[in-house]
């Protein structure tokens, strides 16, 4: 059986009462849930010593060690939630693409997406081609018990951007042009990725995950126009085909102040905000109905812990009117943030909101 034919998964019953989980759904919490993108990462002395001398995509394929690298931050900061260590271009390795993920530059693709005939290059993916997150969340969850697992992928437009630019881009050039000047092309290329990221995410869920998080990283370069001809319907197409889950659908972007309906029209349960648009306002643009996750500038952790606490104050006054608030930070955590700055923050916020 593919994973875009799997029956619909059960909700772990050991995390379903978790704060994490109650805010995505938007009900009462004995206090605001926290996490933070990128926790599981270069801040932490211990993962720079367990990835010494690995590469990144060859990381991302050691089942044990995904799970190592994935509680790392759940043992040192007491977050309530894990997200899975991986990286968005692992499901396009996975199916073949020539790519690789160079230090200080980003995934690299060595046949960028011009043509229609580059297209063969995306192939279905399958539950085969990455049994090794399988095998990994099966370990994470045994080991996590009441802490809920966030599964994720990369939305389809910030995956045709690397495929399409053959690597980062400030100005995405070669994939604006295609979506404007090949639509059909690009409407072709969106729908193929959102099928791969559909399977991706339903083998991370099938496999335990509680919830599942889809990055637009860099949606926030598109005007609300064209977000919505030229991105959405692929977005809506992966949030809708793992609605039947049940599991929590959040979706995040960077820059994304002036598509936050939009995002949250696609499909989300829970829509992430950056540190640019206050939680209050942003609960107006979303519109009723959503959870908002979000949004310290990750920048403040580099502050004192006196000016910390006050701008996380000011984070938690303006998400005090929210159905569901998950307290994160408006990006992930910078590389050469202390990790004993984001323990107190997490101690801080579960103090101020206990319940």
């Amino acid at each position: 059986m593919s994973a875009n034919d799997a029956p619909r998964a059960q909700q772990p019953s050991a995390t379903y009462d978790s704060a994490f989980l109650k805010a995505c759904r938007r009900e009462p919490v004995p206090h605001t849930p926290v996490w933070f993108m990128r926790q599981a990462g270069r801040s932490l002395p211990e993962y720079r010593k367990v990835r010494e001398g690995v590469p990144m995509l060859e990381s991302c394929m050691r089942p044990e060690l995904v799970a190592e690298i994935t509680l790392q931050p759940v043992r040192r900061h007491d977050v309530d939630a894990a997200i899975y260590f991986s990286d968005i271009v692992v499901p396009l390795k996975a199916i073949g693409v020539d790519l690789d993920i160079k230090p200080g530059v980003g995934p690299v693709v060595e046949r960028p997406i011009r043509t229609r005939a580059d297209l063969a290059q995306l192939r279905d993916l399958t539950p085969e081609d990455v049994s090794y997150v399988t095998e990994a969340i099966g370990l994470l969850t045994r080991e996590l018990g009441a802490t809920p697992l966030i599964g994720f992928a990369g939305a389809p437009f910030t995956l045709a951007s690397y495929l399409v630019e053959g690597g980062p881009s400030r100005t995405y050039e070669n994939a604006k042009a295609m979506m404007y000047g090949d639509p059909e092309l690009w409407a072709d290329l969106l729908d193929r990725l959102a099928d791969i990221t559909t399977a991706f995410l339903k083998v991370q869920i099938e496999a335990g995950a509680s919830a599942v998080q889809l990055f637009d990283s860099w949606a926030g370069a598109l005007a609300p126009v064209d977000y919505r001809r030229s991105v959405l319907p692929a977005s809506a197409k992966v949030f809708d085909a793992v609605a039947g889950y049940g599991v929590p659908r959040i979706h995040f972007g960077v820059g994304t102040g002036e598509l936050l309906g939009l995002m949250g029209e696609a499909g989300a349960d829970v829509v992430g905000v950056d540190w640019r648009v206050p939680l209050d306002e942003a609960v107006r643009r979303v519109g009723p109905g959503k959870a908002l996750q979000g949004n310290l500038d990750p920048t403040v952790l580099f502050a004192t812990t006196e000016a910390v606490e006050a701008k996380t104050r000011e984070v938690l006054d303006a998400a005090a009117g929210l159905e569901g608030h998950v307290f994160n930070l408006g990006h992930g955590v910078m590389p050469s943030t202390d990790p004993d700055a984001l323990t107190r923050l997490v101690e801080y916020v579960h103090t101020h909101t206990g319940r």
